[in-house]
């Protein structure tokens, strides 16, 4: 039998945890839910046999589930051939039919695929292909980007210069590009309220105007900045980008890394409004949440710019395990299920018990903002309700209450004092009924409790 105590020691130990202050992680004495040993369908299962709905997808990245049989069986059948080869110089079988379904199911238009195997890396390859496509126009001034405050996009070098979040990039200020930022339009977080999205558009026309020919692309997570908190946007804006890009003759990079396969209600969140943007990155989902296979996408247009003879017209950008063979497989699979299992039919009844149920913490005092699209929704936890005054984030109310929810045999992970859903698209309503009240009852608790400290004080 496994010593999971053992396995505990060794990673306090060893292991150097994402997104963790360690100095915290390493004082925690409670270890339920820590250890994750297994999962089954949308459960985790940890170290001492206790089971977890999995609120989050593991960090937004599964669809279907874990221990899905379609996907299992396609990776065991890419294991009888080869588990990796490299594409410099040589091409395979998995991941030449990858890219024809995603050119296939992606928005019209976008016709070539540049692998990688993450989310960031998937920008930093946008970047450099928008910046390099510029040069190789003869416009080797063309460098800069504009992004909106608040965004995430990864955390390489390229990646952090164009995301928005300071918490994440301060200390690498230094390190960084030259980036415009423009304000986030949703409209809680704006003073122009419901016009937020009229005022942005407008920041980005006039940074256009003022510099022509110095921005190389425009890059925006579509309808919604996850990492911010579920940052929704006004319905319209991001059209409105789309034109102005086109307007402006720069490049429109949209991240669907967090928003791709179904978690906005669509296959892509681009999809919403009719969008076909010049880039595309794709990851998390890609898989099913299996394995790290992230693509780049592009316009035929774009990828023309690089042929042709002499070192610029190459790009100079790739990875050991690009397109690995085993990843690919999965992706293959998880694609196809999608479609078969008729997932995308099943969304609309889903965002509707998460709305319904959600609007339960409506009157609550200490829920500032509830935001959706689609499958992904952030619970906004404020002091003060009515005056929008926020919490201590030294207090860190929202781990505090994520933890509580280990008692609900729920995992969910906070962004500060946003307590963050992202159940996968698949999820049956049972599940997905279970993980909404339990979290309801979590905040309710903090609510309760909240009041009773401000009043005894």
């Amino acid at each position: 039998m496994t010593d999971f105590q053992k396995l505990i020691d060794l990673d306090n130990k060893y292991v150097w945890h994402p997104f963790t202050q360690m100095q915290r992680w390493l004082s925690e004495s409670d270890d339920t839910g820590r250890m994750i040993i297994a999962g089954d369908k949308f459960e985790l299962i940890d170290s001492h046999g206790r089971r977890f709905i999995d609120g989050f997808s593991s960090l937004w990245c599964n669809l279907h589930g874990h221990r899905v049989p379609q996907i299992d069986e396609a990776i065991r059948r890419q294991l009888e051939k080869i588990s990796h080869s490299t594409l410099l110089g040589h091409a395979s079988e998995p991941s030449a039919l990858l890219a024809e379904k995603l050119v296939k199911i992606a928005p019209p238009g976008l016709h070539k695929v540049f692998y990688s195997d993450s989310g960031a890396t998937a920008v930093e390859i946008a970047l450099k292909m928008a910046y390099q496509c510029q040069f190789n126009q003869g416009r080797p001034n063309t460098r800069k980007f504009i992004a909106l405050k608040n965004s995430y996009h990864g955390d390489t070098i390229g990646s952090i210069s164009v995301g928005g979040i300071e918490t994440f990039h301060q200390i690498f200020g230094p390190l960084l590009f030259d980036v415009t930022f423009v304000d986030s339009p949703n409209p809680y977080h704006h003073p122009e309220g419901q016009n937020a999205a009229t005022t942005v558009l407008q920041q980005i026309d006039d940074a256009l105007t003022n510099a022509p020919n110095e921005y190389c692309a425009i890059v925006v997570e579509p309808l919604v900045q996850g990492a911010a908190g579920i940052l929704t946007h006004p319905k319209g804006f991001l059209r409105g980008v789309r034109e102005l890009a086109t307007k402006h003759n720069v490049l429109l990079i949209t991240d669907e890394v967090a928003t791709g396969f179904a978690r906005t209600g669509k296959l892509f969140a681009c999809e919403h409004e009719s969008v076909v943007p010049d880039i595309m990155t794709l990851g998390k989902g890609l898989t099913g949440g299996y394995l790290p296979v992230a693509a780049t996408m592009v316009t035929q247009e774009i990828f023309d710019v690089f042929l042709g003879e002499g070192t610029t017209k190459t790009f100079f950008h790739g990875h050991t395990f690009t397109g690995n063979a085993l990843g690919c497989a999965a992706a293959i699979a998880s694609c196809e299920l999608i479609f078969s299992s008729g997932l995308l039919e099943t969304l609309d009844e889903k965002t509707t018990l998460i709305r319904d149920k959600l609007s339960q913490l409506r009157d609550n005092p200490n829920v500032g903002d509830i935001r959706q699209c689609g499958m992904m929704v952030g619970i906004e936890l404020v002091a003060d309700s009515e005056t929008k005054t926020p919490l201590d984030p030294a207090k860190l109310t929202g781990t505090a209450i994520c933890k509580a929810a280990l008692k609900h045999n729920i995992i969910i992970r906070p962004l500060g004092d946003v307590v963050v859903l992202m159940p996968a698209p698949a999820m049956d309503i049972a599940t997905l009924t279970r993980l909404l009240d339990g979290t309801i009852e979590v905040i309710n608790d903090f609510a309760n409790d909240y009041f009773n400290e401000q009043f005894t004080h």
